[in-house]
């Protein structure tokens, strides 16, 4: 299976889903335990949710699981919230902390992963924000994720419905974070944050530029805004997510409309 898939659009929004995928090769698995066989910490439908709320987007889907590795990761390895319990490239451990590895992967053979699936990734992502910021002046990564709404292994509580994620607002320009904050603050029944516990992974912070005509937001959306049930088979609600969707795809068309501004100031 390739690493990555890419529906090329010509509008000034990128969609990234560096989690939507469920692929893991068979000698991958093998080394998996029961546990970490359940794959459970994708972004269940995630690219289902957003599917055709936008005209002429484009979008970059990893295919494999961020048990495999992750592709919104360092690289290099280093954590983006150093002091509190996350995952790293190749994780070691579930959202819950629990291992998940009969036989770990060596630093070699994360080498080798990252080689294979995440750098090829990151290759077409780059690749399509350079093409969209030539046809625009400017490119905007929307980047598509989501999680269980209550993870006290990652954090206390029950997370926000919406999290916005611009690592402290360095990542766009202040007026396509304040737009997307309107929009979800306003959405009925739904609760919202700005740079929560989820400030933007390495895929936001690493692309967002917006001097050079980049502007990069992560959304972390609660699963229960979508799913049944927050827990196996992960069934999409069909009332939710149309309900939802409303709300992502007024964000979407709020940016596209707003790149265009930002394209000329480029």
């Amino acid at each position: 299976m390739r690493p990555v898939e890419v529906t090329r659009g010509t509008g000034p929004i990128v969609l990234g889903f560096p989690h939507a995928g469920t692929h893991v090769p068979e000698e991958i698995k093998a080394r998996l335990n029961e546990r970490g066989r359940a794959l459970a910490d994708a972004d269940w439908h995630i690219d289902r949710l957003y599917a055709g709320l936008l005209p002429d987007v484009t979008a970059v889907r990893a295919t494999f699981h961020r048990y495999v590795i992750d592709a919104n990761r360092d690289p290099s390895g280093m954590s983006l919230y150093p002091g509190q319990n996350t995952t790293a490239l190749v994780p070691l451990t579930d959202f819950d902390g629990h291992d998940i590895w009969d036989a770990p992967p060596t630093a070699a053979e994360a080498e080798a992963r990252c080689a294979s699936w995440h750098t090829p990734y990151h290759e077409a992502l780059q690749a399509e924000l350079g093409r969209v910021r030539q046809l625009h002046g400017v490119a905007v990564l929307y980047d598509c994720h989501s999680i269980r709404s209550r993870i006290p292994f990652l954090f206390d509580g029950t997370l926000p419905d919406f999290n916005i994620g611009t690592n402290l607002g360095a990542t766009c320009a202040p007026m396509l974070q304040d737009a997307v904050s309107r929009i979800c603050k306003d959405a009925p029944g739904y609760s919202s944050v700005s740079n929560g516990r989820f400030k933007g992974g390495w895929t936001t912070r690493h692309y967002g530029r917006p001097d050079s005509g980049c502007h990069a937001i992560q959304m972390e959306l609660a699963q229960s805004t979508y799913l049944k049930d927050e827990a196996p088979p992960w069934t999409c609600d069909t009332g939710k997510a149309g309900r939802l969707r409303s709300h992502l795809k007024a964000i979407l068309t709020t940016l596209a409309d707003m790149a265009a501004s930002l394209g000329t100031d480029q």
